[in-house]
Order: structure tokens, then sequence, then C-alpha cells
């Protein structure tokens, strides 16, 4: 299957928890979907028996697609050419993460909050900027000079002058 196509459903279940992207990829008309499920399915068993991870907890991190190795096949055409029909591929990257606990991401949140707010400029500092520009920026721009028999073009075929 074509990755163009593959991307329309794996960009519509990115950053979705497990549950709901199973029930998006049931109900979809997409026939890029039932291999998508597929391998989310399979991926959510390996990550149950091999790492000991709960279900429910599960979310998909991120998932791609990629272009894979392209079957160039031929069909005959008029006048004895052939016509070549490429076959295209794609390889799905699916990445799952558990989920954090409730408390400790609203601890986290409250770190982030705190960091944003010492790297906001204070109103001393946005003033004292824009006198620095003002500075830079000369106040009155002279026109530059017009040359004789020079016409501007701007989006059509005839000369304004």
């Amino acid at each position: 299957m074509a990755p163009r196509k593959v991307r329309l459903i794996v960009n519509l279940i990115k950053k979705m928890p497990v549950s709901e992207a199973e029930a998006q990829l049931k109900f979809q008309s997409k026939r890029a979907a039932g291999p998508v499920l597929k391998l989310l399915k399979s991926s959510v068993a390996s990550a149950v028996n091999n790492f000991n991870l709960s279900p429910e907890n599960l979310f998909i991190f991120n998932i791609f697609a990629d272009q894979g190795p392209t079957l160039k096949r031929f069909r005959p055409r008029a006048f004895g050419r052939a016509g070549e029909i490429q076959k295209k591929t794609s390889h799905i990257t699916l990445i799952l993460e558990e989920k954090i606990m409730a408390g400790a991401k609203k601890s986290r949140r409250k770190i982030i909050k705190k960091e944003a707010e010492t790297e906001i400029p204070t109103v001393k500092r946005v003033a004292e900027a824009k006198e620095k520009t003002e500075l830079l920026v000369p106040k009155e721009i002279k026109p530059t000079r017009k040359l004789k028999g020079f016409t501007k073009k701007i989006f059509r075929r005839k000369a304004i002058g």
C-alpha cells in the first residue's frame, strides 16, 4: 500500500490512547485501517507479554509510515510497448508508551510553569528592547531616485510608467 494512503490513517490515531485508537480504526472505511489495526493489536500484545505493561495505560507516543521497496510490474500497451506499474509498499513504525500517573503529571506541570514564568520578560525589559530597536531603525527613509525611461511591471503584460 502506498505510504501517502497509510499516512492518512496513521496521523489520525497519533497521540491517542490504545483503546480509542482501536475504536477509530475499526470504523474507518479506508483500506489501510486493517493492517494498522493489526499492527496496533500486535504491539499491545507484545508490550503486555514482554514488558508486563497494562494495556489500559498504553498510548501511542508516535506512529509514522515510511516508503518501502517499490515492486515494478509491466502491462502491455499499444504498439508493442510496455507500461510500468509501480506497486508501492510502506514501513509503519509504532512507538507505544505507558501513561504517567495523574499525581506525577501535576507536579511536573508545576515545574514547567515555574520555568516558563522565569523566562517571560518583564514590561521594563520589553520597553528597553523597544528603545534599542528604535535607535537602530532610521526614522526617515529617503526615496530612491527615479531613472528616466524605467518602467515598472506589476504582474501584467502591459508596462506601467
